[in-house]
Order: C-alpha cells, then sequence, then structure tokens
C-alpha cells in the first residue's frame, strides 16, 4: 500500500496521516530520547531511521499500520497510532506515542480511539491487544481508561511486556464505556479545560 493510499482519520482536534519523509525529525528526536525507553529506545540515529522505515514497510506488508497524528489547527506532528504486527507478534497490537512535548493534553487517547474505530468498523478486527512494559504506568493507565484489562495468561512478545486486551467492538457498542471515552476526549477538547494531577496522555 503506498503511503498515498492510506486512509486519513480525523477527529474534534487530530488528523491522521500516513508516515511521510518530512516527519522523520520528529520521530527520530523522540525515539533517540529517554520518551522511547519503554519501546526499544533510546535509538542510535541508524536504528531510529530503519524503524522508521519500517513504519513505512508495515503499510505495504500488512495493509495497516501506525498513523502520524497531527495537530488540526497547526499540522504539526504530535505523536502516532495504529496498529503493529511485526513479525513473531502474537497477535496484532495497538499502539500509540506522544512527542514528549505535547504529552498529557489526551491526544493519544483521542487518536487510539479513533484508531480502534477503524480498526473494528472497516478492519471488522475482532479483538486486538496491546503490549506495554509492567513500568510504563502512563501507557498502562491509557490502555485502562479504553477499556484494556490484563491478560496474565496470554502469550507475550517476550516474557517482559504486560498483555492488555481491548473489549470487543460488540462489548463497545453503545456501552458506558464507550460513552465515557467520549466524554473524556471532550473535555480535553475544551479549551477551558485543565486537568489536574499527574500527566497522562
Amino acid at each position: 500500500m503506498s503511503t498515498r493510499n492510506i486512509p486519513i482519520l480525523e477527529t474534534k482536534r487530530l488528523v491522521l496521516r500516513g508516515p511521510e519523509p518530512a516527519d522523520y525529525p520528529n520521530f527520530k528526536a523522540t525515539f533517540s530520547s529517554y520518551r522511547s525507553r519503554f519501546m526499544g529506545g533510546p535509538l542510535n540515529e541508524y536504528e531510529a531511521w530503519m524503524l522508521y522505515a519500517a513504519e513505512i514497510g508495515h503499510w505495504q506488508i500488512r495493509g495497516y499500520g501506525m498513523w502520524m497524528i497531527h495537530s488540526r489547527d497547526t499540522d504539526e506532528t504530535l505523536g502516532m497510532a495504529g496498529g503493529w504486527k511485526p513479525a513473531k507478534w502474537p497477535e496484532a497490537e495497538i499502539a500509540w506515542i506522544i512527542w514528549p512535548d505535547v504529552a498529557g493534553r489526551g491526544y493519544a487517547l483521542e487518536a487510539t480511539h479513533r484508531v480502534r474505530q477503524y480498526f473494528y468498523d472497516t478492519l471488522r478486527w475482532e479483538t486486538a491487544v496491546s503490549y506495554i512494559d509492567p513500568k510504563n504506568l502512563d501507557s498502562i493507565r491509557l490502555a485502562e481508561r479504553l477499556g484494556a484489562t490484563k491478560q496474565p495468561n496470554a502469550a507475550t512478545i517476550d516474557g517482559n511486556d504486560a498483555v492488555y486486551r481491548h473489549p470487543s467492538p460488540a462489548a463497545l457498542q453503545g456501552s458506558q464505556l464507550a460513552h465515557g471515552i467520549e466524554m473524556e476526549i471532550a473535555n480535553y477538547c475544551d479549551p477551558l479545560f485543565k486537568p489536574k494531577g499527574y500527566a497522562v496522555d
């Protein structure tokens, strides 16, 4: 699949598009930083380049992948969210990462909720997981806010990750959880909303 054919997804604040060469500097900066410590980083320049090439190639091989998250207002990139299933991954994963300077504004929740809807409604996925480092508390909180629950007996990538199972499309349909996610996103979209406490994505 050419990056030109990757579907564009939209939310109130965000536009999700396929990865392009112009997006690489922000990707490299994040994956070369401490922010990526739970996703195999920090990476050196060669490793960051190879991973970004893999992000693009994943779309070609699987027909789905990670979108670049753009601000609807400024078009700046804010992070990535989407599907990920390299070789030997037990199941298709829903994954996300937000650039460190824009964390804590609800972008990961908004983007991941949208891509999950796409996978369920368009690609007809019946399930999905997120593989999360047990020390990555922010991502665990986000997975739980999306309704994912820890599955201790599920197959892991390497034995060092926790598996969080997302609710099925049927379980989400018209549920209190789905309404709660929409309400939380609406709060983040409110310019007067100032979240308190620990920063969450």
